[in-house]
């Protein structure tokens, strides 16, 4: 018999590491336990996209909301009984690999993508498989990473999923059928892949691209969310990339460039525009008042060697917004110019209300970076209006990669994962609060050039960590109205994922070692946590359905830390 999924339905307060649940009934039809009537399929709005935020029924994107906030506005749960949060149901997918996706729910259907690129559509309240989509894979696969998935975007009648060989497929939300398959890239073999997951607004289907690590050409795309056609597409990368020749991040400090040097080689090869990455990894957000978007350009090619592409490498590094129309250049920042650490800017942007540099209330854009900041900007011109203090040691930042063995290579500290990774933040926007999950290794950097290599892996040296050097984590509160940490938990593993704050008072997030745990949001203490079995590694989600909350989260391990791999969605409820 075919599996085709296994749901295990507990109730009472139990905490069961899923490595002990693993004998359930397996059908052919999908669902497991349980006959319970499959929800209505859903048709999402526009309306209910643009109230998402207020929205506690439902989790209708991948970071909750346009605005990326990831706030779930209702306390059913709260500091008061999160002690008794206990699994309601765990669903078994068909994959055992790296789990990176943020389940959406819609009228009590819920919606989790894994890796490799399978959708699956749940009851929500009971864990049951209602339907299965398997994207048909093509002959290409170039990716970075891992074969991830960061989650699915549902918009009308339609699921809609960016695939490994960059692809974006539309799937009919009833039966899980595909609708229509449209290429978002001509020649997928050069480097260019999807982890992300899509974003729809306005009957737009927005998404980015994988390949900074190729020689790829970055870019962002519109896509028409009826028929797939081609709308705009933003180039992340100029074909005049080089800049104002910056010698400073954006926290002021030196970054050892040699300008003498890059402006001797662009006078002999010209821009390096054609290969010179820009991935994005991550959503954009939203401002739907002034109809602009927010993301955040990854890292250029390649990554480690800059002697083959001398210039800032604009927009490598930065915050970008955009047109939601017409996909035009906004305005944009740049971290870091003509970065050699492969400290790109991947955590999706936050629209919140900040304080300026005058106390005055503006319409911001916060950013956490691999450097271990969280920027605060100004959302009309991207500006810059504070950095908060470090969540990880900079003691050995800016230190130049060098020209011999891992073993005698130059340290990096914070290494090549952060600080922040992809891992979205949470929000507090009533107490002006950023939650952030950071990663603390110690790391050696070396360059071995090469010339471009027509799509295939291209860093320019390599990263290793430090044999018995640090690999720890933390979670960290920010005011980003000051810039000062609230407070900091100290992990005993890198921290790679997401979050969730909550009007319960809470903060929810995971672990490479398998604990999923809720934090006081005011001051960081461990109120409940839960051993999942696998590593923790993917943003949670939480909902209403049948008068009950939900919190919900992928266990299944994650590539780049290399933690224990599962393939578990896990949801918890009180009594």
């Amino acid at each position: 018999m075919k599996r085709i999924g296994t749901t295990i339905l507990l109730a009472g307060a139990m905490a069961v590491p899923l490595g002990l649940a693993a004998v359930a009934q397996e059908t052919g039809g999908g669902g497991g336990a349980g006959n319970a009537k499959a929800p209505a399929a859903p048709n999402v709005t526009q309306a209910m996209l643009n109230n998402a935020a207020k929205d506690s029924k439902n989790f209708l994107a991948t970071n909750g909301n346009y605005d990326q906030t990831r706030f779930y506005p209702a306390g059913e749960i709260n500091t008061k009984n999160v002690k008794g949060l206990h699994v309601a149901w765990i669903f078994q997918t068909d994959i055992r690999e790296s789990m990176e996706t943020s389940p959406i729910v819609v009228d009590g259907v819920m919606y989790v993508t894994t890796s490799f690129d399978h959708v699956y559509a749940l009851n929500a309240q009971t864990g049951e498989q209602i339907w299965h989509y398997k994207h048909d894979m093509g002959p290409i696969t170039v990716y970075c990473c891992g074969p991830n998935n960061r989650g699915a975007a549902v918009y009308g009648d339609k699921v809609y999923l960016a695939t490994l060989d960059a692809k974006l497929d539309a799937i009919d939300a009833k039966t899980g059928k595909l609708a229509w398959s449209q290429p978002i890239v001509t020649d997928p073999s050069l480097g260019y892949s999807e982890t992300m997951a899509p974003t729809a607004v306005d009957g737009k289907i927005l998404i980015g691209t994988n390949g900074g690590e190729y020689g790829i050409r970055g870019f962002v795309k519109a896509f028409d969310a009826n028929d797939g056609k081609l709308l705009w597409t933003f180039n992340t990368i100029p074909e005049n990339s080089v800049g104002v020749w910056a010698t400073k991040d954006a926290t002021g400090r030196d970054m050892h460039r040699d300008i003498a040097a890059e402006k001797v080689q662009l006078a002999k090869t010209g821009d390096p525009y054609k290969t010179l990455g820009g991935g994005v990894w991550q959503n954009p957000s939203v401002d739907l008042a002034t109809k602009r978007i927010y993301f955040v350009v990854g890292n250029p090619s390649p990554d480690l060697d800059g002697s083959l592409r001398p210039g800032d490498n604009l927009y490598t590094d930065s915050l970008v917004s955009v047109d939601l129309d017409t996909g035009k250049l906004a305005c944009y920042f740049q971290y870091i110019s003509h970065d050699l650490w492969d400290l790109d800017a991947t955590s999706p942007t936050v629209l919140v209300n900040v304080k300026d540099a005058s106390g005055k209330t503006v319409p911001g854009v916060l950013h956490a970076g691999k450097t271990g900041y969280v920027y605060v900007h100004d959302r009309k011109d991207c500006k810059l209006i504070r950095f908060s203090e470090p969540m990880v040691s900079q003691k050995d930042r800016w230190v130049l990669p060098t020209a011999t063995t891992p073993e005698k290579g130059a340290r990096m500290f914070p290494g090549a994962n952060g600080g922040v990774e992809w891992s979205p933040i949470a929000t507090n926007p009533g107490a002006g609060l950023a939650y952030a999950i950071n990663l603390e290794q110690e790391m050696t950097y070396t360059v071995d050039s090469a010339p471009y290599p027509n799509g295939k892996l291209w860093l320019g040296g390599a990263f290793t960590n430090v044999p018995g050097g640090i690999q720890a984590g933390n979670v960290t509160a920010v005011d980003y109205n000051t810039g000062k940490i609230k407070w900091q938990v100290k992990t005993p593993q890198p921290m790679i994922g997401g979050i969730l704050a909550t009007a319960g008072g809470l903060v929810f997030t995971g672990e490479s070692n398998g604990w999923f745990k809720a934090y006081d949001a005011k001051d960081g203490k461990v109120l409940w946590k839960f051993q999942a079995g696998a590593g923790v590694n993917a943003p949670p989600s939480s909902y209403m359905v049948g008068g009950k909350q939900y919190i919900a989260v992928a266990a299944g391990g994650n590539v780049q830390v290399d933690s224990r791999r599962g393939d578990s969605i896990v949801a918890f409820t009180l009594e």
